[in-house]
Formats: structure tokens, C-alpha cells, sequence
């Protein structure tokens, strides 16, 4: 993974410490650590990682706060949760907040390096179980239809790679499912992406939801 940077934010010294150590030893680019959620906001403003490992609970400010703030100010970093709690109320916060995927800590080593791998490349990362609750939780608010402005129009190929996101599917499963390149799923990705106006793919997959495109 070299070129990918990362950092990583627990109040825990230990466990932080050790998390960016695992990281480093597999060729990520570990720019930084944070022991707490206004320290992680200052510092990723300016490291700018691709991903931040962040925890939820930091103290007086929690790591949702910091997860909102830094997606906000910074839409090409990804945010990975990395939290003791599995509980379906943190792991909704979270995603609304912008993370991109979560991850309990029970996972072990190569789980955890293979999620920080995938959320680079795009991809929407859950423990398992958990990625079906946030799917549910978007079909849920999709009952009542957006209003508004009609989407912007995408092409043929794009609405097939959105469909396939709002199902749940990676981006190889995807290429696999169409018969065409990972490189080609992720172009036009990115193309939808721009098209809409969104950050990443949990918001895709949201979009995609809210339209019905699960569905077909």
C-alpha cells in the first residue's frame, strides 16, 4: 500500500500506538496520530491522509464531531470508524457524521489492514452485519420520495455500476457482475460521484437508495 497515507486517532496510547506500528510495517504512510478530536481535526487539516483511523470515544468532543468536521473540510480524506462499540445508534451517527465504513475493534490485524486497503481504493467498509443496517436504515428514509430538482443525468453504464452500489457490492464484485475492469467501475464512479456532487460511496450508495435503484 505505499502511497497510501494514514492516521490514526484512540485516546488510548497503547492501542493507538500499536494500530499505526501494524500500519507502517504494511507499507502504509503513517503521517500522524491524535489522542483526542480537536487535536485530530488541526492535525488532518494539515497532514491531509487519505484515511483517518478515527475511534468514537474521545473524551469531551466525540469522534462523530471530529468525523463531520473533517469530512467537511476535507472531501478527498476518508474515514474509517475503528470503535469498541458495535451498537446500531453509533455505527448510523457515524456514517451520517461522513465516515465511510466501521469497524469494531475485535477485528484482527489483517482485517483491519485489508479495510484501511479498501477504503482507500473507495470502497464502503462495515463489520459484518453492519453494512445491512446502514442499507436498511437508507431504505427506511427513502419511504418518503426526495424533492426537488430532477438528478442530473447519467449514462447508461453509470446508472448499471449505481445500481449495483446501492446493492451492497464492492467495486470488483461490481466489475465481476458487469463483465467490465475494476478501472472501469471506478471511472465511472468517480464520474457519478462528480455528477451528483457527493463525497463517496456510502453517499452513492444513499442516493442510489433514495431513488429506488436497489430495487431493479
Amino acid at each position: 500500500m505505499t502511497g497510501v497515507s494514514v492516521m490514526v486517532v484512540d485516546d488510548h496510547p497503547i492501542w493507538r500506538d500499536g494500530v499505526a506500528r501494524d500500519l507502517a510495517e504494511h507499507g502504509f504512510d503513517v503521517r500522524a496520530t491524535a489522542p483526542d478530536a480537536t487535536t485530530a481535526v488541526r492535525i488532518a487539516k494539515t497532514v491531509r491522509p487519505d484515511v483517518i483511523l478515527m475511534d468514537l470515544n474521545l473524551g469531551s468532543t466525540s469522534g462523530v464531531n471530529a468525523t463531520r468536521e473533517i469530512t467537511s473540510a476535507l472531501p478527498d480524506t476518508r474515514v474509517l470508524v475503528l470503535s469498541a462499540s458495535g451498537e446500531h445508534s453509533d455505527v448510523l451517527e457515524a456514517v451520517k457524521a461522513g465516515a465511510c465504513g466501521y469497524l469494531v475493534k475485535s477485528a484482527s490485524s489483517r482485517e483491519l489492514v485489508d479495510a484501511v486497503r479498501r477504503t482507500a481504493a473507495g470502497d464502503p467498509v462495515f463489520t459484518a452485519g453492519l453494512a445491512g443496517l446502514v442499507l436498511g436504515e437508507y431504505r427506511r428514509m427513502a419511504e418518503v420520495p426526495p424533492e426537488g430538482d430532477p438528478p442530473p443525468r447519467l449514462t447508461e453504464r453509470e446508472t448499471d455500476v449505481l445500481r449495483q452500489v446501492a446493492k451492497g457490492l464492492t467495486a470488483r464484485q461490481i466489475a465481476e457482475k458487469l463483465v467490465i475492469s475494476h478501472r472501469t467501475v471506478e471511472n465511472h464512479v468517480q464520474s457519478t460521484l462528480r455528477k451528483l456532487q457527493l463525497h463517496n460511496r456510502v453517499e452513492l450508495a444513499r442516493y442510489a437508495i433514495e431513488h429506488g435503484l436497489d430495487r431493479d
